[in-house]
């Protein structure tokens, strides 16, 4: 039997511990649904109160759906205290790993970013801090707490979502686009000191319908729109959702489904993808082509 109709087949995370911040919608929750559909366990990591049904019924969902353990767990990954608490969950309400009997990190997903846009006059120091400290501490932070826990095989796998912004310039990211470079880097660091534990990769997807993008101001999407005639995948096409007509209708061009992004993460947690560390995966539609 093929590998495409093959039920264990497609289970490749069977048994596997997956933590995912930012997911309790969105993008995370995408990629939440991606890795639970193949058997992986799953920490639905998110911040504040107003997200706590969300993440509740997206963990009744992924585990009435595919037969998995998931449990929500609001915790700040910019403190210490927060990145405890994700490893404490994760240790009383997930499965452990069936040959040592503790908390394995099998797939580690940082996911969670805030996005800012401004001009750059317009751009503070408060601005400054609160983007930085959430995009860049906060996956700082919790890799650090997830050390001690991951694989130490080579088949764990670390990744770090960036955006496209950060490759083409797109104008009033100085402070978004500038967090998304220093993951990119921090994945290339990650990469080497934790060789003997995972993989560690990143993508940089384009705009993708979310609350983030639909919440944009239109001046902020009319200048991302300048970039779809150079999109090779922007194209609106008759199977895609009247959301996304009206959306391409108006601005020249569609972006990403979340699960499109999910797809591309899941594809470098595959244990097909164990030989490729440190790169940046694109995940933006042609947007920026990895070379």
């Amino acid at each position: 039997m093929s590998s495409n109709t093959n039920p264990s087949a497609q289970r490749v995370h069977k048994g596997k511990t997956a933590l995912i911040t930012g997911s309790a919608r969105s993008i995370g929750a995408a990629i939440a649904r991606n890795l639970a559909a193949k058997g992986a366990n799953i920490c639905i990591i998110y911040l504040t109160e107003a997200s706590d049904k969300a993440a509740k019924d997206l963990a009744e969902e992924l585990s009435a759906a595919h037969g998995v353990k998931a449990v929500p767990c609001r915790a700040d990954v910019t403190t210490k205290e927060g990145c405890d608490l994700i490893i404490s969950t994760s240790q009383s309400s997930l499965p452990p790993n069936p040959k040592t009997g503790k908390l394995q990190v099998d797939i580690l997903v940082h996911s969670a970013a805030l996005f800012h846009t401004a001009p750059i006059e317009a751009v503070t120091p408060e601005d400054f801090y609160k983007v930085y400290t959430t995009n860049v501490l906060g996956p700082i932070l919790l890799t650090q707490a997830c050390k001690p826990f991951l694989p130490t095989d080579r088949s764990g796998r670390i990744v770090n979502v960036s955006s496209v912004g950060s490759q083409v310039g797109l104008q009033y990211l100085t402070l978004y686009g500038g967090t998304k470079g220093a993951i990119e880097a921090m994945t290339r660091t990650w990469a080497r000191e934790l060789a003997e534990n995972c993989t560690v990769n990143s993508i940089n997807p384009g705009s993708t319908m979310t609350d983030m993008l639909q919440h944009a101001s239109d001046e902020v999407k009319q200048a991302i729109a300048l970039f779809y005639p150079l999109t090779p995948l922007s194209g609106v096409r008759e199977w895609d959702s009247d959301e996304m007509k009206k959306f391409g209708e108006k601005y020249g061009g569609r972006v990403a489904y979340p699960e499109e992004i999910a797809g591309i993460v899941g594809m470098i947690c595959s244990p097909e993808s164990s030989w490729m560390t440190g790169s940046l995966v694109s995940a933006n539609g042609g947007q920026w082509m990895s070379s």
